[in-house]
């Protein structure tokens, strides 16, 4: 792993959260998705900490939420009652937060602590499949507004000192996020364009050449079915902070359907 850490002891995973809370609801076009996410965690060691980028928060300079008791922000709308009855009363962790704030200062990246920031549904719906007790500190960490591939692959690379700790990182996405395109009547419909983009991210997370990744990552528009697949690429770029961060190649853990259309998890380790 090209990032001299010694001891390095994390887990990185790029997973898709699905659609609101309907993982949480049991919808069955999140069959896979869910069945995937609470297995995962028996499969990986169970981390001292969790480190969340999620694609529902963009900050004009990355934001890193810093308060010990988060509260749950509904970031959704339409849905049952109970959704809004979803509880995640897990830690923060502070000095965990300071760590991320000095590192980024250290890269040259712009950054600021966030006391207030609740926890959105892109952590604490994949935590609730995951983790449900709930017991392990969680510190969630904005986007950058800019939208820019190299700046979030920077934010993942200034971060690899982390990796010699005990943590998950997630990065909370979705590698097809079209709305427009889903399909919630339970179909799944072979989809020429999300496949093309699909089996291409997969070639570029799991190649061993970094160098090769990043360009390909940077240029990541240039996949056939790139706009398709994501005419806003906010759920994409948590993808790039995990490769960023991570430095050697991925492996794919999921690759399946979620609301009718194929989407593709990603883990690497140490």
């Amino acid at each position: 792993m090209n990032n001299n850490i010694s001891n390095c002891n994390s887990t990185i995973i790029f997973l898709s959260h699905g659609g609101g809370p309907l993982p949480i609801l049991e919808d069955n076009t999140h069959k896979k998705m869910i069945e995937f996410t609470k297995n995962i965690s028996s499969k990986i060691e169970r981390p001292n900490a969790i480190i969340v980028f999620s694609a529902h928060w963009e900050e004009e300079v990355v934001t890193i939420q810093s308060g010990s008791e988060p509260g749950i922000l509904y970031d959704y709308y339409g849905f049952p009652e109970s959704a809004y009855n979803i509880t995640y009363p897990c830690k923060g962790n502070n000095i965990l937060a300071e760590k991320v704030a000095k590192l980024l200062s250290e890269s040259h990246i712009n950054c600021q602590l966030d006391n207030n920031r609740p926890y959105d549904h892109g952590t604490y719906i994949p935590l609730k499949l995951m983790y449900p007790n709930a017991d392990i500190p969680v510190i969630q960490i904005s986007l950058n507004k800019n939208l820019d591939p190299l700046t979030h692959l920077n934010i993942g690379k200034a971060l690899r000192p982390l990796l010699s700790e005990n943590l998950l990182i997630i990065g909370s996405g979705f590698t097809f996020h079209n709305m427009r395109a889903f399909d919630f009547s339970g179909s799944n419909i072979e989809d020429t364009m999300n496949n093309t983009f699909q089996n291409r991210l997969i070639e570029i997370c799991c190649t061993e050449n970094e160098e090769e990744r990043w360009e390909d990552l940077i240029k990541w528009e240039e996949i056939p079915g790139a706009r398709y697949c994501h005419p806003r690429e906010e759920h994409l770029l948590p993808l790039h902070i995990c490769a960023g961060m991570a430095g050697n190649n991925g492996a794919i853990v999921f690759d399946d359907y979620i609301v009718g259309k194929r989407a593709t998890g990603f883990l690497w380790k140490c």
